[in-house]
C-alpha cells in the first residue's frame, strides 16, 4: 500500500503521505506529501526517503523503534502542516498550497531541498558529472538523518557523520567530496559566521583529506611515452591524446572533445574549461600555445571540416544530449587510461598513470624548470594559487639531494 487512507478533506482538497513507488539507485524511494484537488494530484518532497517495507512498517506497525519513531512523527507534522494550510486557504490553488507549504518548513533550513535546487541548477547548465557527485552527496546525508536541517549541522554532528561513513567502510576521499558539497550547499545559505560549522580551531570541524598521492610524472617519463612505439591503433590513440593532454596546459578529456576548430586560431588554441566555464562570474580564458607535437595529434585524430562550428575531434555530435555527452567522456576517458596504462608498465614507471596524471605532470615540470606558480595557476586556469600548490608535485629525489648538498659544502668526508 502506497499512501496512508487518514485523508482531510477541506474545500475538496486534501493531503496524505505517499510513497512514490519510483526506486533510486540504493532501491529507496522518495516520501512524499501528495495533495488532490478535483482529481488533480501534486506531489511535494518531504526529504525522506524509505524502503517499501521500512515505509510500511513506520506508518502500519504497532511496535517501532525510536529512529522510526522521528521519522512517523516528521511526516505526520509535514502531513498537518499540509491539511492546515489547506484549510486556512479561502480559495485553493496549487500556487498558494506550494508558497504556504514550503514557507511552513522553513525551506531555507531544509538541506534536501537546497540540495534539490543546487542539482537543478547544475543539470541545466549541463555540469552532469558535478550533479551525479552532488546527489550522491545527498543520498549519503539523508540516509544518516533522514529530516536535516541546517540548524542542526553542528561541529559535533559532522564528526558523527564522519565516524558513520568510517563504520561503513567508506574511504576518507568519498567523505570529502560528500562534505565538500554539503560545504558549498552551506555558503550559498545566510548563515551566521557564529554558526558556521567548517574552519580551523574554535571547535570548528576541518574536512579530512585522503594521503597526496603522487600524480605528477618526471619530465624523463613523460619523453618515455612521447617516445613510446605503438603496437596497435588504441594504444596509438591514448598515447597521442594524452600527450595532448599534457602539452594543452593539462586539458582535461572533456574539453578535448569539447573543441572547437573556431577555437584554433593560428598556433593559439582559446577555450574555457568546462568545469568552471558557467559558474564563475569572470570567465577565463585558456590559452595553449601549440607545439607541433600537438599540431600533429590534431592531424592525425581530428575530423577535417570547413565549419568552424564543428567538434575538432570525432566523439561528438550537437544533437547529444548532456547525459549523453557525459557518457562519451566517461568512455573515452575509460579506453584512454587502460592503453596509458599498459604504456606505462611495459616502459616500466611506476606510477598508475591517468588522464589525471597529464595535468599534474604538466603543472609539476613546468615549476621544476623554475617557473612560478602564479603563471602556472594561470595556464591552468585555476582561481587562486593555492588551488594550483595541490598539483605540485614534489622534487625527485635527485633533486633533493643535489640542493642539500650545499649544507655539507667544505665538510671533510666522513670516515
Amino acid at each position: 500500500m502506497l499512501q496512508t487512507c487518514n485523508k482531510v478533506k477541506k474545500i475538496d482538497a486534501y493531503a496524505d503521505i505517499y510513497l512514490d513507488p519510483r526506486k533510486k539507485a540504493d532501491g529507496k524511494c522518495s516520501v512524499k506529501i501528495k495533495v488532490t484537488h478535483k482529481r488533480n494530484r501534486k506531489y511535494f518532497s518531504t526529504g525522506i526517503d524509505l524502503l517499501p517495507e521500512e515505509f510500511d512498517k513506520i506508518m502500519y506497525a504497532q511496535r517501532r523503534t525510536r529512529e522510526e519513531k522521528d521519522v512517523l512523527k516528521s511526516l505526520n507534522y509535514q502531513k498537518t502542516k499540509a491539511i492546515s494550510i489547506i484549510e486556512n486557504l479561502n480559495v485553493f490553488t496549487f500556487a498558494k498550497f506550494k508558497e504556504g507549504y514550503f514557507e511552513s518548513r522553513d525551506i531555507h533550513q531544509d538541506v534536501s531541498y537546497a540540495f534539490d535546487e543546487r542539482i537543478k541548477e547544475l543539470r541545466e547548465n549541463g555540469k552532469i558529472g558535478t550533479a551525479v557527485t552532488y546527489e550522491c552527496a545527498q543520498r549519503s546525508l539523508s540516509d544518516f538523518s533522514p529530516k536535516l536541517t541546517f540548524a542542526e549541522i553542528t561541529p559535533t554532528w559532522l564528526r558523527k557523520y564522519e565516524k558513520y561513513m568510517l563504520d561503513n567502510n567508506r574511504s576518507i576521499t568519498t567523505i570529502s567530496i560528500y562534505l565538500r558539497a554539503l560545504r558549498a550547499i552551506f555558503n550559498n545559505q545566510n548563515i551566521d559566521k557564529a554558526n558556521y560549522p567548517f574552519g580551523k580551531g574554535n571547535g570548528k570541524y576541518t574536512i579530512t583529506t585522503g594521503r597526496n598521492v603522487k600524480k605528477a610524472l618526471t619530465l624523463e617519463e613523460v619523453a618515455k611515452i612521447y617516445n613510446y612505439e605503438p603496437e596497435n591503433d588504441a594504444q596509438a590513440r591514448a598515447r597521442d591524446y594524452w600527450m595532448f593532454l599534457y602539452l594543452c596546459n593539462g586539458m582535461n578529456v572533456k574539453d578535448l572533445c569539447l573543441l572547437k576548430w573556431e577555437d584554433l586560431k593560428g598556433d593559439i588554441l582559446t577555450y574555457e574549461r568546462s568545469k568552471t566555464s558557467s559558474t564563475k562570474k569572470d570567465k577565463k580564458a585558456i590559452r595553449v600555445a601549440l607545439k607541433p607535437e600537438s599540431k600533429e595529434v590534431i592531424r592525425k585524430w581530428g575530423q577535417p571540416s570547413l565549419n568552424q562550428k564543428d567538434f575538432i575531434f570525432p566523439h561528438l555530435d550537437k544533437t547529444m544530449s548532456p547525459d549523453r555527452q557525459r557518457k562519451v567522456y566517461q568512455q573515452l576517458t575509460k579506453i584512454i587510461n587502460k592503453y596509458i596504462q599498459i604504456i606505462a608498465k611495459k616502459l616500466e614507471i611506476p606510477q598508475h598513470v591517468t588522464t589525471y596524471s597529464a595535468r599534474h605532470s604538466f603543472a609539476t615540470v613546468l615549476k621544476r624548470s623554475g617557473a612560478n606558480v602564479s603563471m602556472i595557476s594561470d595556464l591552468l586556469g585555476h582561481s587562486n594559487i593555492s588551488v594550483t600548490q595541490s598539483y605540485l608535485d614534489s622534487f625527485e629525489d635527485d633533486q633533493i639531494k643535489e640542493q642539500t648538498n650545499v649544507l655539507t659544502t667544505g665538510f671533510k668526508a666522513a670516515n
